[in-house]
């Protein structure tokens, strides 16, 4: 057998002598996120959006939208937490997004299925009169 086959056999490399090889950490764990640095970094580079991809580009990636991602989902809980629900759904994201003002800025031309629209009446749709007391039921403008 060769020293290649011993060393390939023993799961080491070079001469098959020394330390036994560390068990892998991630790229994630060693950055401390949660989103998958791998992951990114294969999008990266089968996307094609430039020749080389640095080691730090899918690690500033990753955390970006882990970041991006906890937002909405703060959000999107209070939102649940408000409606007096425990799951968050798309109606809950909606809210949460269009609400806030970076975050909506962001999603503006975002369509969210199941997302609906936010409460809004027009104040020219409003009655001018409700305050003070006595609604009149006709107004001027539909008598002939």
């Amino acid at each position: 057998m060769s020293s290649a086959a011993v060393a390939a056999a023993k799961g080491g490399r070079g001469r098959g002598r020394g330390k036994p090889t560390a068990k892998a950490v991630s790229r994630s764990s060693k950055a401390g996120l949660q989103f998958p640095v791998g992951r990114v970094a294969r999008f990266l580079k089968k996307g094609r959006y430039a020749e080389r991809v640095g080691s730090g580009s899918p690690v500033y990636l990753s955390a970006v939208l882990e970041y991006l991602a906890a937002e909405v989902l703060e959000l999107a809980g209070n939102a649940a937490r408000d409606n007096k629900k425990n799951r968050i759904i798309p109606r809950h994201i909606q809210l949460a997004v269009r609400n806030d003002e970076e975050l909506s800025k962001l999603m503006g031309g975002v369509t969210i299925a199941n997302g609906g629209v936010l409460p809004n009446i027009n104040q020219s749709l409003l009655s001018r009169k409700a305050g003070k007391g006595k609604v009149e039921i006709g107004s001027a403008s539909q008598e002939f």
